[in-house]
């Protein structure tokens, strides 16, 4: 047994866990040591490596050394904490634990290997939680002779700073078991989410098929590895692309969940994408190889560098036609958004709705949006006048004659945005550049109902426009390179960042995103989890800036089911199809904030 490594601050509270065996002291393993020990438990780290224990010592001490540093430790309170964990490879270390935390690698063989062992080590007092993502916690128990006494535990990486833990019940956990590991959770500053046995339990659950589908979306070659990543990242405020994810946990790993998932579900969104079969068997395994979807400078760095698929800097060779005036067709609230960012950049707009009275009132809200800007010190008063001068309200399409560019912002109706562009067909000047900003239409349908579908092209701006950094740039099988230059060109004047992707339904965002909110409302509509604890599970496992019923009360229930059957009738798999449960709600009028009701009640303004 190695020397101790040495208490920090609080003791053990009212848990009757005081010292816990950890086994496997990978990444994960040392980071749930850390934890516990920092909440003043006795920790034993067990792991068959001796080099493995070596390299978590120096991991615990590098990361203890840094929270001195940063003073959220005194040297005191290190020492104590590091006094606190010993190591071992030595199974029957844990002898004397009240809890055994299993973080072995995903594989059934191994695990239960490691829990029929400590059936005969371990008090018969002793809870063994097992911190799979993958496998089910249910076959784990019923192999170990006191199968009451198992339980998933499962921590987030990192696990010093996630707070979000999973706490996982099987048919044969007794709830005192839950009770007890619960109150630790809380112990430990973490936020516990009670579940139950199914493979990704709530987070990863979610989150898998949503990495499933963007590693099928790039092996599809339908955009580019940069570009899902970074319109997942500007579209949704996500922490990082889906594809550096993939990396980062190791596409090996997110393989092996994916297969667990399938094997319950059948649904073919959770069937591994074979880029994830191919790059697993190649060695290609993420960060830990030095190379999975990207290339990294060494094994372990987090450091990108520049390989064969990296694109080349300095834009397009074709150059994009001149835009000086701009055209923005509505009068909502995505129409004044970008009509105000085109403002901003310089640009001369005329912002035209089915009346001058709307357009007026469309160009008033523009001055209310600039006034919070000076408030708010982003903007100065001078800057603010001018840019509200460079927009030209105007009654009719007609004004369009000599724009440059003109962008479509009206209902999201493929009829009434036809009739659109049938209008600005006969009023726009040859050679100017026509845009959507529809998010689940058709771009080829609005080309067609113009006499210059090579002119044509998609824009898909997101809300709040003047906020929101991203644009997905859609091209069609007609529209011309010029235009799609002319495009790329304009975001980077108006500071917004391009992506490329083609003419289907969802472009990139919305592809991704609704078969996530879907799944979540499956796992409420089958009671697995409540509302409250997969916005929670999301929001502090997934990073994400909004749980999915919040964001689907925010975007509109109606909306999203729109959305959704746009995806399923596209791509007619059964596992797009809307969710009952949001069907009923629409069909009810509950719309979320909207109408006062939609997954939750808000108060009436």
């Amino acid at each position: 047994m190695a020397a101790p490594l040495s208490d920090t601050s609080s003791s053990p509270a009212s848990s009757p866990i005081r010292t816990v065996a950890v086994i496997g002291l990978g990444t994960m393993g040392t980071g749930i040591a850390e934890v516990l020990a920092k909440a003043g438990r006795t920790v034993v780290g067990i792991d068959i490596s001796e080099a493995a224990t070596a390299r978590s010592v120096a991991a615990l001490e590098t990361a203890t050394a840094r929270a001195v540093e940063r003073g959220r430790l005194t040297e005191q309170e290190r020492a104590d904490m590091l006094a606190r964990i010993s190591t071992s490879t030595d199974l029957r270390t844990a002898a004397d634990a009240d809890l055994v935390i299993e973080v072995a690698p995903e594989s059934y063989e191994i695990k239960q290997q490691i829990f029929r062992e400590l059936d005969g080590i371990v008090r018969p007092a002793a809870i063994l939680a097992t911190g799979t993502n993958a496998l089910s916690v249910t076959r784990l128990a019923a192999d170990s002779a006191h199968p009451e006494r198992v339980l998933g535990l499962h921590f987030f990486n990192p696990a010093p700073a996630m707070k979000l833990v999973e706490v996982v019940s099987s048919v044969l956990t007794a709830p005192q078991a839950v009770a007890t590991v619960t109150d630790l959770a809380v112990e430990l500053g973490k936020e516990p989410v009670a579940v139950g046995d199914r493979p990704g339990f709530v987070a990863d659950g979610l989150l898998f098929g949503y990495l499933n589908q963007a590693a099928a979306m790039y092996e599809a070659k339908y955009a580019s590895r940069e570009d899902i990543d970074a319109a997942m990242r500007l579209g949704c405020g996500l922490p990082m692309g889906p594809l550096a994810l993939l990396d980062l946990i190791g596409v090996d790993t997110a393989r092996t969940v994916l297969e667990a998932m399938y094997a319950e579900s059948h649904d073919r969104l959770h069937a591994p994408a074979p880029i994830l079969k191919q790059l697993s068997e190649a060695g290609l395994t993420g960060r830990k190889s030095g190379r999975g979807f990207y290339t990294y400078e060494a094994p372990g760095s987090a450091t990108v560098v520049a390989d064969a698929l990296t694109p080349v800097t300095g834009g397009s060779e074709t150059a994009g036609r001149a835009v000086r005036r701009v055209g923005v067709a509505g009068s909502g609230t995505m129409a004044s958004g970008i009509a105000e960012v085109f403002a901003k950049a310089g640009y001369e707009v005329v912002l035209a709705a089915r009346s001058e009275e709307k357009a007026q009132s469309a160009r008033a809200r523009i001055g209310k949006s600039l006034a919070r800007s000076v408030d708010k010190g982003r903007l100065t008063a001078e800057a603010a006048a001018q840019t509200l001068d460079r927009i030209t309200p105007a009654g009719s399409y007609d004004a369009f004659a000599d724009v440059d560019l003109a962008v479509e912002a009206v209902a999201e109706d493929l009829e009434i945005k036809r009739q659109l562009f049938e209008a600005l067909d006969k009023v726009c000047r040859p050679g100017a550049v026509l845009a959507t900003t529809t998010s689940s239409l058709p771009v080829i349908a609005l080309a067609r109902a113009t006499s210059r579908p090579q002119d044509v092209i998609g824009m898909h701006f997101f809300n709040p426009a003047p906020a929101m950094k991203l644009v997905e740039v859609v091209r069609t099988v007609l529209t011309a390179d010029d235009v799609h230059a002319t495009v790329r060109e304009v975001c980077g004047k108006v500071r917004k960042h391009p992506v490329d992707c083609g003419d289907r339904a969802g472009f990139i965002v919305n592809a991704l995103l609704f078969p996530y909110l879907n799944n979540a409302i499956k796992m409420v509509q089958e009671h697995y989890a409540s509302l409250d604890d997969i916005d929670a599970a999301m929001k502090l496992g997934g990073g994400y800036p909004m749980g999915p019923f919040e964001l689907l009360d925010v975007v509109g229930l109606d909306v999203s089911l729109a959305i959704e059957k746009v995806l399923h009738r596209e791509f007619r798999d059964p596992g797009l199809a809307p969710a009952p449960l949001l069907e009923h709600l629409v069909a009810a009028g509950c719309l979320g904030r909207k109408t006062g009701r939609g997954f939750r009640e808000y108060a009436r303004r």
